[in-house]
């Protein structure tokens, strides 16, 4: 059977979704815009329908497009993963990896992983990706990530792809202010009631890790829609400034707070029988092939884990 497209018509298809413009995506691949437009509607001649919406200078695909370009993907995954396979043959210890974490960890805690993973295998060439849990994961599920490390809860349609594993335990602690009341005591200890006196800083609503806290509180009876929100913010980094300025209380990851602890710019609070805590995990693709670059990382991560246990 001869197939209706070619491999360079599906990286052009997808830098085009990508970009959502045919001149970036022609700049991107080293090719002439009208050598790009040609091979696209040669594609969508021998496919027979129609990938891409061309209206008022805007490009987006159709549905018949989003359907293709996710095969697209994983077709050009598996080509990238084949070479990996066969360059691990010829080069040995050589090779590239491609890096998943959500956000907070990929802030805070992977910089001093890959940190000390390039200081063990330079010859290794190492690409992130930062994002939420589930986009992180369906990309794993698609091949075009080999490892990631994890926060969040893997949706469940996705699980059965994947092999999920309890890497270490991240806590979640509250700060205040250096100024504030509960700090200046000798005794950083508070009871539940108390929190419902503390004007609080968070991530918005739809953000996993508030999510997570608040079921924990409720869990532990603590009405979380009463607590006083004085101010929703959109990153950590922004959320312990406003703790540091004086502005409130905040609940954020341990591993996030080295520099301000350091500094003495905050104060941590414990809350009387309660501790919060989250599981991250080590995801990889079951059906993957685990190229000698990755056992090298997955066998650092552990190696990393038993060093600061």
């Amino acid at each position: 059977m001869i197939l209706p497209f070619t491999l360079q018509q599906l990286r052009i298809l997808k830098a085009v979704a990508s970009e959502k413009s045919f001149t970036k995506a022609a700049e991107i691949l080293y090719v002439s815009q009208p050598s790009l437009s040609k091979q696209i509607k040669i594609l969508e001649n021998r496919l027979g329908i129609i990938l891409l919406n061309r209206e008022n200078n805007t490009i987006s695909l159709t549905e018949g497009g989003k359907v293709f370009l996710q095969y697209a993907e994983r077709i050009l995954a598996l080509c990238e993963e084949s070479c990996r396979a066969l360059n691990d043959v010829k080069n040995g210890d050589r090779g590239n990896l491609v890096v998943g974490a959500s956000q907070t960890l990929g802030t805070y805690l992977m910089p001093r992983v890959l940190a000390l993973f390039a200081q063990n295998y330079p010859q290794i060439n190492i690409n992130v990706q930062v994002d939420s849990t589930r986009v992180i994961a369906k990309k794993v599920v698609n091949r075009e990530i080999d490892i990631a490390v994890v926060g969040g809860d893997v949706p469940d349609e996705l699980k059965n792809n994947l092999e999920i594993e309890n890497f270490v335990e991240d806590e979640l602690i509250l700060i205040v202010p250096k100024s504030h009341p509960f700090a200046l005591k000798k005794q950083k200890t508070i009871n539940k009631d108390d929190l419902y006196h503390l004007n609080f800083i968070t991530l918005n609503s739809n953000s996993t890790i508030r999510k997570f806290i608040d079921n924990i509180l409720i869990q532990n009876d603590i009405e979380t829609k009463q607590f006083n929100v004085i101010m929703q913010l959109n990153s950590i980094e922004a959320i312990k400034t406003a703790v540091s300025l004086g502005l409130g209380a905040a609940f954020v990851s341990l591993s996030a707070i080295e520099k301000e602890i350091q500094l003495e710019t905050i104060e941590i609070i414990t809350i009387e029988n309660i501790k919060i805590t989250r599981t991250l995990s080590i995801i990889t693709n079951k059906e993957c092939y685990r190229s000698k670059a990755l056992e090298f990382f997955y066998n650092e991560l552990w190696m990393l884990k038993t060093i600061s246990n």
